[in-house]
């Protein structure tokens, strides 16, 4: 008579014991990332931070959560995984900022087919560089090996972050008045959105080439140049410009009867972008609506204020540029109004 088959978790596709070499692996690299507050070490239940350590007399927590899409089909197409680990923790931390809270900690989450070790630790190598930049904690994470639901050994990245702001300077966009200024901050390329819509616009050749390297490029982090500018200027308003670009998000900060009035033409887009506008017969809205345009965040301040926020970003060696100017909104409610040439 047969025996039936004995089976183990392993068996089944997830390997326990691989998973607890990663989080040994990475626990030197995850070091590097402490800060004043964070307290232990990855591999427990929780983490822990103590936010006495901020020492800011009326403390507001501030979270956010993300992702970096479809962006991760092109490095996996590409096998190179160590910068969207960055492009996780900007996204997220980019968001926090936009409240005037100073990022604390970190949380990632990855889950794969098959866990990898080298893939997983290229990825974290990243991810610890995006907390170093942004100043923050990485305070734990999970790792989920779900072996049928991801083929092979194909992943997924979110990521959660947690920050700190002083209850009487949250920036709201409240202050915000008509003849305030628009002051763009350069992106480093098209950060992480607009991706499922770039891989049809260019062959499996070229996203294995030259513009998928283009497309890796990781998105820039503005923590450290945002956090240097309240300390210095009335930031009234602060948009990440993310999914939605400038017509969905800016609006976000915008009051009610006003509007942001872009002036395109104010900055150089880049060319990626005027290559991706051509080969899609993309009109100026959906370019605005969709990318970044080489503009990553924008920064609302009054008249007075924005020459002195752009020498202090001048200072980090940030581009800037005055992209347009608050106004009051159109009959027909517009909350952005693009000026200048676009078909």
């Amino acid at each position: 008579m047969n025996q039936p088959k004995s089976w183990t978790y392993a068996k089944a596709g997830v390997d326990v014991d691989r998973g607890n070499t990663f989080v040994q692996n990475i626990r030197k690299l995850v070091k590097q990332t402490g800060i004043p507050g964070a307290i232990g070490n990855i591999g427990g239940f929780s983490g822990f931070f103590d936010p006495s350590a901020c020492k800011i007399s009326n403390p507001l927590l501030v979270g956010t959560t993300d992702g970096v899409g479809t962006k991760l089909e092109i490095a996996q197409g590409l096998g190179q995984h160590d910068t969207v680990g960055i492009d996780l923790v900007a996204m997220c931390v980019n968001d926090l900022i936009c409240t005037g809270a100073r990022p604390l900690f970190f949380l990632d989450y990855f889950a794969c087919g098959k866990l990898d070790l080298k893939i997983a630790q290229n990825v974290m190598k990243g991810i610890v560089k995006g907390c170093r930049d942004a100043g923050c904690a990485l305070i734990g994470g999970e790792t989920a090996e779900m072996p049928d639901f991801y083929p092979g050994k194909r992943y997924d990245l979110a990521g959660f972050a947690v920050g700190l702001v002083d209850k009487k300077k949250v920036v709201d966009g409240k202050k915000i008045r008509k003849g305030d200024l628009l002051i763009g901050l350069a992106s480093s390329g098209f950060h992480s959105n607009g991706f499922s819509l770039l891989r049809r616009l260019f062959s499996k050749e070229e996203m294995e080439g030259t513009w998928g390297k283009k497309l890796l490029i990781p998105t820039r982090i503005y923590v450290k140049q945002v956090l240097a500018l309240l300390e210095k200027v009335e930031l009234k308003g602060i948009a990440h410009v993310t999914g939605g670009a400038f017509i969905d998000k800016i609006p976000r900060i915008i009051p009610k009867g006003l509007c942001a009035e872009i002036h395109a033409g104010s900055w150089p887009v880049p060319e990626p972008f005027l290559e991706v506008e051509k080969r899609g017969w993309l009109s100026q809205r959906e370019m605005f609506r969709t990318f970044n345009m080489g503009v990553g965040m924008v920064l609302v301040t009054a008249p007075q204020d924005a020459a002195k926020a752009q020498r202090i970003l001048a200072k980090f060696k940030m581009k800037s540029w005055v992209i347009g100017k608050i106004a009051r909104a159109p009959a027909a409610g517009e909350k952005v109004v693009l000026k200048g040439a676009g078909k």
